[in-house]
């Protein structure tokens, strides 16, 4: 499946084509929170771009001849292909740069670092079928919860500078560097959505309610077409771990 993908569009655009992981159906957005990582980026830069869906089991064979041996996500940018998923967050940032289009890189290195050790908790939690080790790998996913919790509630440099936190020392801010989105965010929030639908399908686990800082997070994300108009269905995520996440004996 190929669309446009919204956007303000300056006149010499390069023409850039992302191709993503396709759903189940072999057209929809698939579960691939790298492929959203790109996609998010795409839309936040104010580029005009094409998004075709790859169907990893039935590959195109012009996508074959594009990209051999290579899964979605991965871009042309002017006829030149990309397929490292960093280096291309790296060379459209570069390349897709102010006056004509938005910084995103984030201002703070710790925005870069935060909840970066949520996914790989989550993923031992989920793969786990040993019912006496289940309660020490919740406890860890919660303990990395809890540090991003606490990075997302504690004030940046400049809050603190411009007093601009409650009374109460709590930073005001929507997302991991501020109040925009940045490639802090693309790369965490696919993710964090996945922990999310996940957890609560195969384990009935859901992100505590005192976390706080967490919940604004998501709750800010979740206003935000670039987040949710990339997200795949909540079906699409469950059925990507419904052999993953082992039953417990």
């Amino acid at each position: 499946m190929a669309s446009s993908a919204p956007a303000n569009g300056l006149q010499g655009d390069p023409e850039i084509e992302l191709f993503v992981k396709a759903g189940s159906d072999g057209e929809s957005i698939g579960n691939c929170p790298f492929s959203q990582r790109l996609f998010m980026i795409l839309w936040l830069k104010g580029v005009v771009f094409n998004v075709t869906t790859v169907d990893i089991k039935r590959k195109p064979p012009e996508l074959q001849n594009l990209a051999p041996g290579t899964h979605p996500p991965f871009l042309t940018f002017n006829g030149e292909v990309k397929t490292d998923v960093n280096k291309i967050e790296e060379f459209l940032e570069e390349q897709l740069s102010p006056p004509n289009y938005v910084r995103l890189a984030a201002r703070h290195r710790e925005s870069n670092l935060a909840g970066n050790d949520v996914f790989a908790k989550f993923s031992a939690y989920i793969k786990n079928a040993k019912k006496e080790a289940n309660d020490n790998l919740e406890k860890a996913l919660l303990k990395a919860f809890k540090k991003l919790d606490d990075y997302l509630l504690s004030p940046l440099p400049e809050e603190i500078d411009d007093c601009s936190m409650g009374d109460d020392g709590i930073s005001p801010r929507k997302f991991l560097d501020g109040d925009e989105l940045t490639l802090a965010d693309c790369n965490l929030l696919p993710k964090l959505h996945i922990v999310k639908i996940v957890a609560k399908k195969y384990r009935d686990f859901e992100i505590p309610a005192e976390m706080t800082g967490v919940w604004k997070y998501l709750r800010g994300a979740y206003a935000r077409d670039e987040f949710t108009n990339t997200c795949p269905a909540d079906r699409e995520i469950e059925l990507a771990y419904a052999d993953v996440a082992k039953r417990m004996s």
